[in-house]
């Protein structure tokens, strides 16, 4: 065993028994005769108590030392409770005192329900208004979200979670019944934010003022989302009237109207032409060449797949230019990927002339989901290690089911542990044809990512196997269209992936 890595376990516990000792501390102060002015400001805020207790809200004594004498009668040292944010020491003096004085306090919670760190809110009038912990040891605002362990709780089968601004959003969401809201902790949505959010859910929708600042903070979210867009991934941007947060829209318009802006929010394609086109005369020739620049620019940071190819016929058809013509430019800008392990040269050479007598194409259309599955054990067999029962994920009756599950018996057999010999296997019938050309297509995901990519792609698939069938779906869809309905983008998108997944 690592010593360093139990090391900081070791660190991790102390911390989260630290922490855990003060949201106890917090928690019995709101009960207290103290905690008077802090009850009455959540019963205004028309907070009940099962919402208190849901989310472990407290309050913290407007006294200096209330937090630090407690934990010191706990045998907790001033270096720990500096460490973990609890105290903060002035420099000239080297005095200690409570970081969180006269708040009511949040505990800020990670996925399995242990508190790392604190956001308080100020009763009076200090500064500022809302004051969360410091980095420490066990707390990483750019990882972290609060509401995700309460979300999780409250919902069995997550599908869709709202990244709003701040936590008391998240609480007064949750008292009106909207239970699958998040809030990042003071920094805008990051990329490991959002990993960590597909992993569990295929639909995340941002929140966001409706003024100029709140445009401003969805631009960037855009530009942070567009590279997690796998296939069945959806993102919404929600933009509420300006003057407005989402705690006092819910409690003007109700949990019904609230819910009803939430579907309608905005997908992410529309959000993007809107951008785009903002402020530009697209009847100019020049207007519309700058419009398609910046929708190009963002369809280049998409993986591939079919939103990347239905943005592309949807500017094709704003434009009146043609598809080819953008998809031309798309391929000059991809750089090229190197080879994995000498699978080019294997592909290229013999497995291409050998597999049913028929050179494998590379192909330029999109993957269907099972086809990446495929095509990152065959660049990383070791990743078998990871997927699970294939059979919860994987029908064998599905276009490339029984490859996968012929491919992943061979891996875990252990005899096949590179590309070149995994294409050997298969040589000379029509599924080593298949493979070669998945073999052939660039694999652009970087070799540290390659884990995290498969894992979220059968998390994906398996969330799609409980709810409905592919055929399924693509029959209700196929039926609407045929009965003279004009599907939205969004649909259209997802009838095109199915038809790939589907038909190949």
């Amino acid at each position: 065993d690592d010593p360093r890595a139990q090391m900081r376990e070791r660190k991790r516990r102390e911390g989260v028994n630290l922490l855990e000792l003060a949201a106890g501390f917090f928690r019995e102060r709101l009960r207290m005769a103290e905690g008077s002015a802090a009850r009455d400001y959540l019963q205004q805020r028309g907070l009940a108590e099962e919402i208190q207790r849901d989310f472990g809200i407290g309050y913290a004594p407007d006294a200096w030392e209330a937090l630090k004498r407690y934990l010191d009668s706990q045998g907790v040292s001033e270096a720990v409770q500096i460490e973990y944010g609890l105290l903060v020491q002035r420099e000239e003096s080297g005095r200690t005192y409570d970081r969180f004085r006269d708040r009511v306090m949040f505990p800020i919670r990670d996925v399995r329900g242990r508190t790392i760190a604190f956001g308080g809110r100020v009763l009076g009038d200090a500064k500022p208004k809302y004051l969360n912990s410091p980095e420490s040891p066990v707390f990483h605002k750019g990882r972290e979200l609060y509401g995700l362990y309460e979300a999780r709780q409250a919902n069995s089968r997550l599908e869709r979670l709202l990244i709003v601004e701040g936590y008391m959003d998240v609480v007064a969401l949750a008292q009106f019944g909207i239970r699958n809201a998040v809030a990042t902790l003071g920094t805008s949505t990051s990329e490991e934010h959002l990993v960590r959010l597909f992993r569990m859910v295929d639909e995340v929708v941002f929140c966001f003022d409706g003024d100029r600042a709140g445009r401003q903070a969805a631009s960037r979210a855009l530009e942070t989302v567009l590279p997690q867009m796998l296939d069945g991934r959806q993102a919404r941007f929600l933009f509420l009237p300006e003057g407005e947060d989402p705690d006092t829209l819910i409690r003007r318009e109700g949990t019904e109207a609230f819910e009803n802006r939430i579907v309608c929010a905005s997908p992410l394609s529309e959000f993007l032409f809107d951008q785009a086109s903002r402020g530009r005369d697209l009847a100019q020739v020049e207007e519309r060449q700058r419009f398609a620049s910046e929708v190009i620019k963002a369809a280049q940071r998409l993986p591939q797949g079919m939103l990347q190819t239905v943005l592309l016929a949807e500017l094709a058809r704003r434009t009146g230019i043609e598809p080819s013509r953008f998809e031309s430019l798309m391929a000059e800008a991809q750089p090229a990927a190197p080879a994995a392990d000498g699978l080019e040269q294997t592909t290229q050479g013999t497995m291409a002339s050998h597999a049913s007598g028929v050179a494998p194409s590379g192909g330029k259309g999109p993957l269907g989901t099972l086809a990446r599955v495929l095509q990152l054990l065959l660049h990383e067999p070791i990743l078998v290690e990871q997927v699970g029962d294939v059979a919860s994920w994987c029908s064998q009756e599905e276009p490339d089911g029984e490859l996968c599950h012929e491919l992943v018996r061979l891996l875990r057999a252990g005899r096949y542990r590179s590309p070149q010999v995994i294409l050997a296997h298969f040589q000379g019938v029509a599924q080593g044809a298949r493979l070669a050309a998945l073999a052939q297509r660039e694999l652009l995901i970087p070799r540290e990512a390659r884990a995290q990519e498969l894992e979220g792609l059968i998390e994906h698939l398996q969330r799609r196997r409980q709810r409905q069938s592919p055929q399924e779906e693509f029959e209700a869809l196929l039926a609407r269209e045929r009965g003279g309905e004009r599907l939205p983008l969004e649909a259209r998108q997802r009838l095109q992936e199915l038809l790939v997944e589907l038909h190949g």
